[in-house]
């Protein structure tokens, strides 16, 4: 990357961002514009897909929502998310997580990191 385009994106880049890793269940505090209101809602779900670098970032969080799966793709660095907090982590052995699309129930369920 250029040095030049780099000094420009890391005014742009958030500094308080806490670890995040495919398997993490975390909730995103995005902020919805409706009319002329703004309001703060809630995304929870585990971490499926991390990809980009720099001001691209972006993770794809899954949920099942009514029996549904729904997934959403949040650039990590934009001002419309609020704040990002990580309930749980979870211990996987791979970087994209598409095998969970398949599992419905308990077998969505990941182990969870133990601290050395």
């Amino acid at each position: 990357m250029k040095p030049l385009v780099k000094e420009v994106e890391s005014n742009f880049l958030k500094s308080d961002l806490p670890d995040l890793q495919p398997g993490y269940t975390v909730k995103v505090f995005v902020r919805i514009k409706e009319g002329n209101k703004e309001r703060t809602q809630a995304f929870e779900g585990v971490i499926i897909k991390k990809r980009g670098a720099g001001i691209n970032k972006t993770i794809t969080v899954r949920r099942i929502f009514q029996g549904i799966g729904v997934e959403r793709v949040f650039p990590i660095n934009s001002p419309r998310i609020e704040k990002i907090t990580v309930l749980r982590r979870g211990q996987v052995r791979r970087s994209k997580l598409y095998y969970l699309r398949e599992r419905s129930g308990k077998a969505t369920r990941l182990k969870e990191k133990t601290r050395k």
